[in-house]
């Protein structure tokens, strides 16, 4: 398990707590607007997982949970996650992992550590190659992961970041593909500065997210 990055504290990556957030190098995808290309390229200074926990121990007063991220989590060895996510438990703190969903087995293994899942959904199922190149056996494994999650006791989300390449009849179609989930959060795009692209207005936004909430409870997060 490499630490590509640590983030003391955080108000936004778990819902209605505080958190610190490790970043986890690797990832297994490659979306055009990914915010931390850092993290797969390896342009980053890996941080001691003893001083990470030496400073969530810290702070654990101020804070209420940990957000374990990357890049993609659980390409790391499962055994270290578990071994992660006990040693913040200990602490007394919730733990959230944030997945693109491609191994199930891992987020099946991890889930009885965990207080929360943050499960992208990055398009229809059919439709991937949009966002990023993609295997067959990732969209098998991506339904395998949605199953766990929503046959599971424990608090999840889905989340589409709205791709420009995407449109409302394509959010309405995940919706149907998660019908009955906890929650579906539809996020703003930041289009990376050296791409020339449109992202989509508020209101179609909320449109989309009035469509999709026909089959699941959903909300917009603008950035």
């Amino acid at each position: 398990m490499v630490i590509a990055g640590f983030s003391p504290n955080s108000f936004v990556d778990y819902p209605q707590n505080i958190a610190a957030v490790i970043f986890l190098a690797g990832c297994n995808f490659d979306c055009w607007y990914c915010h931390n290309r850092d993290l797969i390229e390896g342009r980053f200074e890996e941080v001691s997982l003893d001083k990470v926990l030496e400073k969530i121990e810290s702070r654990k007063g101020f804070l209420d949970g940990v957000v374990i991220t990357g890049g993609e989590a659980l390409l790391s060895p499962i055994d270290d996650l578990i071994s992660l996510a006990k040693k913040i438990k200990d602490m007394g703190l919730l733990v959230k992992l944030d997945t693109n969903g491609t191994r199930p087995e891992k987020l099946k293994a991890l889930i009885p550590y965990l207080d929360y899942v943050a499960m992208d959904i990055k398009a229809p199922l059919d439709k991937y190659s949009i966002v990023t190149p993609i295997k067959d056996d990732d969209i098998e494994n991506i339904k395998k992961s949605i199953d766990i999650l929503m046959n599971s006791d424990i608090d999840y989300e889905f989340r589409t970041t709205f791709d420009p390449h995407l449109t409302s009849d394509d959010i309405e179609k995940i919706a149907k593909t998660i019908k009955g989930a906890k929650a579906y959060n539809i996020q703003q795009i930041n289009v990376p500065s050296h791409i020339d692209m449109k992202r989509y207005s508020t209101d179609y936004l909320n449109e989309s997210a009035k469509r999709a909430n026909k089959y699941v409870k959903t909300s917009v997060k603008n950035v």
